[in-house]
């Protein structure tokens, strides 16, 4: 049934449903267009024709592969325009913030795809030998979340299809349009099979996780739902690579700039209006320059424009969709039922669209929701500290362990923080820095596995050792 601009894309086929979906535009609350919601008979037909794909896809010399993803950065780049604006539409980030997502979309098909991981010869004795290689998984299953929608499917897809892979995709239903239309265009560059795309519900993130014939999933989301991946995972002992939540702190050391660093702060928190697991969530500052720190913050956030990304300056946008909108209005609402002070912020704007201005909460309790809750949202509590005991304790104290920031002009002393903090990811005096060649992955309850670099890559394999003994 042809009732949508998009298609899922199975065995290299435009294929349709009869069940769709509207896309909402969470800067007005319009509907953008339908698209498909994929049927369980969908989701066979694509692993069917991933597995078909896989035994050649397998077999393509690597670098026949590395040419292929790398392709793949040239599609996006032919149409980087349409994709910034479409991706402004379904997701409600400013330019600039979809110029750095679509950018790097392209960037990292081209990086990956020069990567490899290589045999390791472990001991040789004559005929005698002994050598470790990296063989791929099968068909791996990838989720993805409504805040990077595209970058993040191309942190799945590119390492997966490099490592031999064939890969079945299922982007938010929040956001799958900019994902169905780079499915589509990837089939002028892949083998039928290698690369589908479906769009549904979380039933269909249910039945992949499930799947007998899925060997790996890649899951970035909330660590609730994380949780429930593992589970089902566990019906055929899937391999796993799971980016899930934080509650990430960023420590202000004494010795501090307060005016220089307050621009760094301010995006190291609200950066895609706080829709970001590495997002600052938690800002402990000395008390010494807590006053001035706070000054500074609330004067940049001031300059900062929130509304409609299509809007010339405007930097900031809306939540992506009501649920979310609805839970960081319920946290305001909590925050000033507790009798919170505020900075800045604290009332949901009146107009169309999913908008929560930024705001900052001065000191609040630390059993205080906003300080022990992910908002996922334009919400930031300032914590004052006294000594750096207190406030290593209170950063750890937490199920989570995603990334941290340390921020300080002695670069020895905030070394020694940085180094004690539970997170996988821990910048000093910056933040927000990815690249292709840089383990990610979470400590505690904010995840398991690697995404990027060698690592990364490894985690799309499985490793076997082949031990060969001549025979006298």
């Amino acid at each position: 049934m042809q009732n949508s601009p998009y298609a899922l894309t199975i065995d290299g086929q435009r294929v349709f449903s009869d069940e769709t979906m509207q896309a909402i535009n969470p800067a007005t609350e319009l509907p953008i267009c339908s698209f498909p919601l994929a049927s369980r008979v969908h989701l066979e037909s694509a692993v069917s024709a991933a597995q078909r794909a896989f035994r050649a896809w397998s077999a393509t010399a690597l670098a026949e592969r590395q040419v292929m993803v790398a392709a793949l950065g040239d599609l996006i780049e032919q149409n980087q325009e349409a994709f910034i604006n479409l991706l402004i539409t379904e997701q409600g980030k400013g330019r600039a913030a979809a110029e750095w997502e679509i950018g790097g979309s392209i960037y990292w098909c081209r990086e990956i795809a020069k990567q490899s991981l290589e045999e390791e010869l472990i001991s040789r004795n004559g005929d005698d030998e002994i050598v470790t290689r990296y063989t791929p998984i099968g068909v791996v299953g990838g989720i993805t979340p409504w805040n990077f929608p595209l970058l993040l499917a191309v942190w799945k897809i590119a390492p997966a299809l490099v490592a031999g892979n064939t890969v079945v995709l299922k982007p938010s239903p929040y956001t799958p349009l900019c994902t169905l239309w780079f499915g589509e265009l990837a089939q002028t560059v892949l083998p039928p099979g290698v690369l589908n795309i479906l769009s549904g519900g979380n039933e269909l993130g249910q039945w992949m996780t499930e799947h007998p014939a899925i060997g790996k999933i890649s899951f970035t989301g909330s660590t609730a739902t994380g949780r429930q991946v593992m589970r089902s995972a566990a019906t055929n002992l899937k391999r796993l690579t799971l980016e899930l939540g934080g509650n990430d702190p960023a420590i202000v050391l004494p010795d501090v700039d307060a005016k220089a660093i307050a621009k760094d702060l301010f995006w190291a928190s609200f950066a895609n209006s706080a829709q970001f697991c590495v997002a600052c969530k938690r800002l402990y500052v000395h008390e010494d320059v807590y006053d001035d720190v706070a000054r500074e913050l609330v004067a940049y956030a001031k300059t900062v424009k929130m509304g409609n990304g299509l809007e010339a300056g405007v930097e900031l946008g809306p939540l992506q969709n009501k649920m979310q909108y609805d839970k960081v209005s319920g946290l305001l609402a909590d925050s000033r039922a507790a009798g919170l002070n505020f900075l800045l912020g604290g009332t949901p704007m009146e107009k169309p669209g999913y908008f929560v201005p930024v705001t900052l909460i001065d000191n609040p309790p630390e059993d205080a929701r906003c300080v022990v809750e992910e908002a996922f949202g334009p919400v930031l509590p300032l914590l004052k500290y006294r000594d750096v005991e207190d406030v290593v304790a209170r950063a750890n104290d937490t199920h989570y362990g995603l990334a941290a920031s340390v921020w300080g002009k002695d670069l020895a002393t905030a070394e020694r923080v940085a180094r004690r903090i539970e997170a996988g990811t821990v910048w000093i005096n910056q933040v927000h820095v990815f690249a292709p060649n840089i383990a990610f992955g979470g400590h505690k309850q904010s995840g398991v596995g690697i995404e990027n670099s060698l690592h990364g890559l490894s985690e799309y394999t499985n490793m076997q050792t082949v031990m060969r003994k001549a025979l006298a």
